[in-house]
């Protein structure tokens, strides 16, 4: 007990890694630890302008191959080049892929401290994270996410058929829907009414076991 007292006053008062999950999840990504290897044979004025083309291709700008060909000097060969790069772009994803409700600056140098990353580049990663273009950088990531088309209208009318080729007299009420996406396609389907009922009885369903799992704490965002 006394030995979880002084690791937490240590900490000055910060969670421990047990009571939560760091920003890059359970497992180091396999390009983060590589580059965490690499980074001593790095000057603090290269790590920056690394950090400065990987901010601008979060930010949807074009990165050539001249803005690193030019880091290209007292040793720096195109490889190790590619491996800090690759990992600052994995680390930022992964930070910024969390809310800053849920990730706090303190958190997050703790959490790149245990990754051994230096203390003078852990300052410039925070600040890439929580600096003044991380608005820019979340509407970039909502703009290049993968997502599905969005229902931009719908229509629906209700049928009956008097007969079909079939029977002569069938008068049952069928439901005719049609959902213009926002991709521009169109699609149709028709539906029976006790299929309807039966698909309104399930959106019913699991708007209640959303509601239901919402008011569970471990759901709820921590500040």
């Amino acid at each position: 007990m006394s030995i979880i007292q002084v690791q937490s006053s240590k900490a000055g008062g910060s969670s421990t890694r047990a009571d939560r999950t760091p920003f890059y999840g359970t497992r180091v990504p396999p390009e983060v630890k590589i580059m965490v290897k690499e980074l001593k044979k790095l000057d603090k004025k290269t790590f920056r302008s690394l950090l400065t083309v990987a901010v601008s291709a979060l930010e949807g700008a074009d990165v050539d191959s001249k803005s690193f060909t030019d880091l290209q000097t007292n040793g720096m060969t195109e490889d190790l080049i590619n491996i800090i790069y690759s990992g600052l772009l994995s680390t930022l994803r992964l930070a910024l892929r969390l809310p800053q409700t849920s990730l706090k600056p303190e958190l997050f140098k703790d959490d790149l401290k245990e990754l051994n990353i230096p203390e003078e580049f852990i300052v410039d990663l925070a600040s890439a994270v929580f600096g003044g273009k991380r608005t820019n950088l979340d509407a970039s990531a909502l703009d290049c996410r993968s997502r599905l088309p969005t229902l931009q209208n719908f229509r629906w009318r209700v049928d009956v058929g008097i007969s079909t080729s079939a029977l002569n007299r069938v008068l049952e009420p069928t439901i005719l829907m049609e959902m213009t996406l926002s991709d521009g396609r169109i699609q149709t389907f028709e539906v029976p009414v006790s299929k309807f009922h039966e698909l309104r009885y399930n959106v019913a369903h699991v708007l209640r076991e959303m509601e239901s799992l919402e008011k569970r704490n471990v759901l709820k965002i921590q500040d």
